[in-house]
């Protein structure tokens, strides 16, 4: 899931639907659980727009539950709507070190180090596609950072791929690489011939 706010794609928050993990201890089974429901309390939270909640509540499931990704990366997407991108980052971070192809959190880490360290960026989203081939705003970022490096092929492929995958972001690829983001003329969308 994606929103969209002031031209920058961020991958929003995200629940999961996994059931507790199993425990050899029923104290640390009681934890878990008790973290799972605070997970998605907080989600609740969130549904509501209470981000100051939703934070408080993410930071008490990762006090019960150091090692939970989802939670980590809630964090890191309240406080990067917040515009707190150094504590985006630290969550990110952490979410990543739990699960390093967790594609979402690539993808935001990717776009708060896009201005300052687009090097960096573009190693988190190859990540990201890498990990989710069909992430079409990973390939379109990817692509923008290619093509300011002056890597055109490279940022070609990258709008091809993002426009495969995502037809409506070919309006988003620059003019100067909008062949490269056409479809053939000689198939369809789906990839057959016509």
């Amino acid at each position: 899931m994606a929103a969209v706010g002031a031209g920058v794609a961020v991958w929003a928050v995200q629940s999961h639907s996994a059931a507790a993990p199993e425990s050899k201890s029923p104290s640390v089974n009681l934890k878990a659980q008790e973290a799972n429901a605070l997970l998605q309390g907080a989600l609740v939270q969130v549904d509501r727009h209470d981000s100051e909640g939703a934070a408080r509540t993410f930071r008490r499931v990762v006090e019960l539950d150091p090692r939970n990704k989802l939670a980590w990366y809630n964090l890191g997407v309240i406080a990067q709507q917040d515009g707190k991108a150094a504590d985006a980052l630290v969550s990110y971070d952490k979410a990543l070190k739990i699960d390093p192809s967790f594609t979402s959190a690539l993808f935001n880490e990717a776009i708060l180090l896009k201005p300052a360290e687009p090097d960096r960026a573009a190693g988190l989203l190859k990540r990201a596609v890498a990990a989710d081939p069909k992430a079409a705003t990973a390939h379109l970022h990817l692509g923008y950072i290619l093509a300011d490096q002056g890597r055109s092929d490279e940022a070609g492929g990258a709008f091809r791929r993002a426009a495969l995958a995502d037809p409506s972001l070919r309006s988003q690829v620059p003019e100067r690489f909008r062949e490269f983001a056409s479809p053939s003329p000689t198939s369809t969308p789906a990839g057959s011939t016509r």
